[in-house]
């Protein structure tokens, strides 16, 4: 059995690697596998030519870009499911996508000039402060009153978001469509460069921590006998996946589905420890992503967006977990 378990975390360790290999393969502008290898190899010796250009500057900057927003939106699902202690939380529950959402549109419909990272961090921000403000309303904080409260500011954010659909001009309109739909399309080494130090400051405290996680998802009662200060190291969970979720979001526009599927198959493969959990999530994140997005690029003769990809394969997940009744491990 702990062998079977070793084998199946080295196969989820490894497939980001394996994924990101099969995707430079692949593309619309056909190379070999030896003239792709001979540009990595020489990746710093200032070759200009186009291939060299497709790889390092088009392929390479999109798998990596693909990788880092699979792994902010799965470890972000996987801690909020955990912290929540429910089966069905991601991203989208607390608000955060749809705030960041709002944030990014509200820049690029009238303030251009703003860090698309910066506004969609600080409504995504708002949204979780306003979701837990209202869930501590009516005294302390619980499970359902902040999935609830979240649910609500999950959709005004979304009304205030299609009103500026509804008054923005039609040429800027295309745009907000386009990006809400989820593409890395336009991604190049300096959004790696600025949304990656948000998703790796968001999640490094969240893998540091990952084994608070297994206690969290005992039971507040539980973890309150073990010590653990619930309300203060759910609202550093809570703050670092939106960090990590708003930094996303910033660059990739909304893509659902993932932070709700991959902590589910992952936990299926290896069991619900969250000091296995959390590593393997972040890596079968990264390899989910970098899948859909390659497979986003070559299904046709035009681009899809990559956030239609995961919803044709989120929703009939979503009914198998509700076929399955929810029955989770959520304890050790």
């Amino acid at each position: 059995m702990c062998n079977k378990l070793k084998t199946k975390s080295i196969i989820i360790l490894l497939s980001p690697f394996v994924a990101a290999s099969l995707a430079l393969f692949l593309g619309a502008y056909g190379m070999t596998p030896v003239e792709i290898i001979k540009i990595l190899f020489n990746a710093f010796s200032g070759i200009d030519t186009p291939e060299a250009t497709i790889i390092l500057e088009i392929r390479l900057p999109r798998i990596i870009l693909a990788g880092l927003v699979g792994m902010a939106l799965a470890t972000s699902g996987g801690t909020l499911q955990a912290v929540l202690r429910n089966p069905l939380v991601d991203p989208f529950i607390l608000g955060i996508s749809a705030g960041a959402a709002f944030g990014c549109a509200l820049a690029i419909s009238c303030m251009p000039w703003i860090s698309l990272q910066l506004i969609a961090f600080v409504f995504g921000g708002t949204a979780v402060i306003l979701a837990c403000g209202i869930a501590h309303a009516g005294g302390e904080m619980s499970r359902l009153s902040l999935v609830l409260s979240g649910i609500v500011i999950s959709a005004l954010f979304t009304a205030l978001l299609s009103m500026i659909k509804f008054l923005v001009d039609p040429m800027k309109l295309q745009s907000i469509v386009y990006w809400l739909m989820g593409s890395f399309a336009l991604a190049d080494w300096s959004q790696i460069r600025s949304s990656g130090i948000g998703i790796l400051l968001g999640c490094l405290p969240i893998f540091l921590l990952r084994w608070r996680l297994n206690i969290m998802s005992m039971g507040a009662e539980e973890a309150r006998s073990l010590g653990v200060n619930v309300s203060r190291k759910r609202i550093i969970f809570i703050a670092c996946a939106t960090l990590a979720v708003t930094s996303a979001v910033s660059v990739s526009g909304l893509i659902g589905w993932v932070g709700l599927m991959v902590p589910h198959l992952v936990r299926m493969l290896v069991g619900p420890d969250h000091r296995r959990l959390i590593p393997l999530t972040m890596a079968g994140g990264a390899a989910f992503m970098i899948c859909a997005d390659t497979i986003a690029r070559n299904l046709g003769s035009a681009e899809i967006p990559v956030g239609v990809i995961t919803a044709l394969a989120g929703a009939p997940f979503f009914i198998y977990l509700l076929k399955r009744g929810g029955k989770e491990s959520w304890g050790r």
